[in-house]
């Protein structure tokens, strides 16, 4: 593996990705390198609402492959897994399935990931859930709306409505997730919480609560309220909707 010199990112290339093509002075060609400047340009100017996912893409994969033309590996990963979202949210060994993606471009989507997850989280925690509502729905959706495997989480709320904790209790297939009411319950306890949120993802996109669903909330509400804590609620989070068992009457 070579050394990273002074190029715009740390070149950590496996052989499976695509070789690089400078000219033979080491420059970038001119085509390449006068896109670059052309789309750095155009974010500078008006950022990245008025960019399609395939040119944000591209210039985020222009910090892993310095001296090569993205475009294309762009639109691979687009084409692979559907949107902007959905590259960065990918398995790692899916991402390592596609040619010319190595641990370079890995690591540089995973870290965009995690910083959206991080910005997104501090908008809730230590925050009322009431007055920032709003804020835990992006935050659930950022989170858990492209992944392909359901994911359960709990939010831990103090006696003033205000997010102590978040965490992952469980993590399962793309229809199915075990979840434990006891170790929820009991969780809750050890944080001195007074009540709970429910979330987890369904990655069909389609939020409507199966029977396995409804039958898992009513068994963690009876092991709350044996033990004196308040379940609020049970998100839902499709790709673009959420479903809240208390808006739809479950609880």
């Amino acid at each position: 593996m070579r050394q990273p010199g002074l190029s715009e990112a740390p070149m950590l290339f496996d052989m499976d990705e695509a070789p690089e093509m400078p000219l033979p002075s080491g420059r970038l060609p001119s085509y390449i390198r006068d896109h670059r400047k052309r789309l750095r340009d155009r974010f500078m100017a008006g950022g990245a609402t008025a960019m399609p996912d395939y040119e944000l893409l591209e210039l985020v994969l222009f910090r892993s492959i310095p001296r090569q033309d993205v475009k294309p590996l762009a639109r691979l990963l687009l084409d692979t897994f559907g949107d902007f979202n959905r590259v960065l949210t990918a398995p790692v060994e899916r991402l390592a399935e596609v040619k010319g993606v190595g641990e370079a471009v890995i690591t540089d989507l995973k870290i965009l990931e995690a910083s959206a997850h991080r910005m997104a989280r501090a908008r809730v925690m230590q925050r009322q859930v009431i007055s920032s509502w709003d804020a835990l729905l992006d935050y659930c959706h950022t989170t858990m709306a492209h992944r392909e495997t359901e994911q359960f989480r709990v939010f831990y709320l103090d006696r003033k409505n205000v997010l102590i904790a978040d965490e992952e209790q469980a993590r399962g297939t793309v229809d199915h997730v075990p979840v434990y009411p006891r170790e929820v319950a009991k969780r809750a306890l050890e944080l001195n919480a007074s009540a709970l949120i429910l979330v987890h993802n369904h990655p069909s996109g389609d939020p409507s609560p199966s029977q396995a669903d409804i039958d898992m909330t009513m068994r963690i509400r009876a092991a709350c309220e044996a033990l004196g804590l308040t379940l609020h609620d049970h998100l839902i989070i499709g790709k673009s909707v959420e479903l809240s068992f208390r808006s739809e009457g479950y609880l």
